[in-house]
């Protein structure tokens, strides 16, 4: 039995997972999927002092405190920088990192610095009205849509959902500089669909830091494949696994 701990990335919260718990639970593994802070259970936290220092406070804690072992890490989005900077804290209780559709960034990087494209949505936070907090991204026409969902039900359940992001999630820097977490084996699952202009994936490296080959996998679907694609993403999640 592994223990799978699905981390959601900005805007969304742990109900976004909800279609894959039951698919991994089923299959034998025990599932945890949270709500950062600011977010479903969490939303009424939200405020300018959130930061990716406290999403990853909120995952080391959640280990720690449960007492978790041999973890498969996975982080959605925004939340490869999360899950990137708790096996720099944890690594010992990591046994592998799945970065699904995520920013994979380097030490002392921001999410500016994975995606580029974050420095936009830091400027119009800024101008805002409130000068911290980041909306979700709009729906696009299909193959786009909300974060890659195009059915309506799908899209209204989403949206309800969804939270503004502050801003200095995008802001703070990863931490990787404890040599240990580079022997977590890694792996990487991209959403090839519908994907938007000025969004950029880096080239993973045909080599692991633990100098294993490349685990990356491909997923024809948008970047919210764990609601478009639960059954597909729960299968290469147990291949990971």
């Amino acid at each position: 039995m592994a223990t799978y701990l699905l981390v959601h990335g900005a805007w969304h919260s742990g109900q976004c997972w909800e279609r894959v718990v039951p698919l991994l639970a089923s299959a034998g593994h025990r599932v945890i999927a949270p709500s950062l802070t600011g977010y479903g259970d969490k939303a009424h936290l939200l405020g300018p002092e959130v930061g990716l220092d406290t999403h990853v406070d909120d995952i080391v804690s959640l280990i720690t405190e449960e007492d978790l072992t041999e973890v498969v890490l996975v982080g959605h989005s925004y939340a490869g920088l999360v899950i990137s900077s708790v096996a720099n804290q944890v690594p010992d209780r990591i046994a592998r990192l799945v970065y699904l559709d995520a920013m994979v960034p380097e030490d002392g990087e921001s999410a500016v610095d994975a995606q580029p494209v974050t420095q936009t949505l830091i400027d119009l936070a800024v101008k805002s009205g409130t000068g911290w907090r980041v909306p979700p991204l709009p729906e696009m026409p299909p193959p786009f849509g909300l974060f890659g969902v195009t059915d309506p039900a799908d899209v209204a359940w989403l949206r309800a959902m969804l939270s503004d992001q502050p801003v200095r999630c995008l802001q703070q820097p990863v931490r990787l500089d404890n040599p240990a977490v580079n022997a977590i084996p890694r792996a990487h699952i991209h959403c090839t669909a519908g994907v938007p202009e000025g969004i950029t994936r880096r080239p993973v490296p045909a080599i692991q830091p633990n100098g294993d080959p490349a685990q990356v996998w491909e997923l024809a679907t948008g970047h919210d494949c764990m609601i478009t694609v639960p059954a597909e993403l729960t299968d290469l999640l147990l291949k990971l696994g």
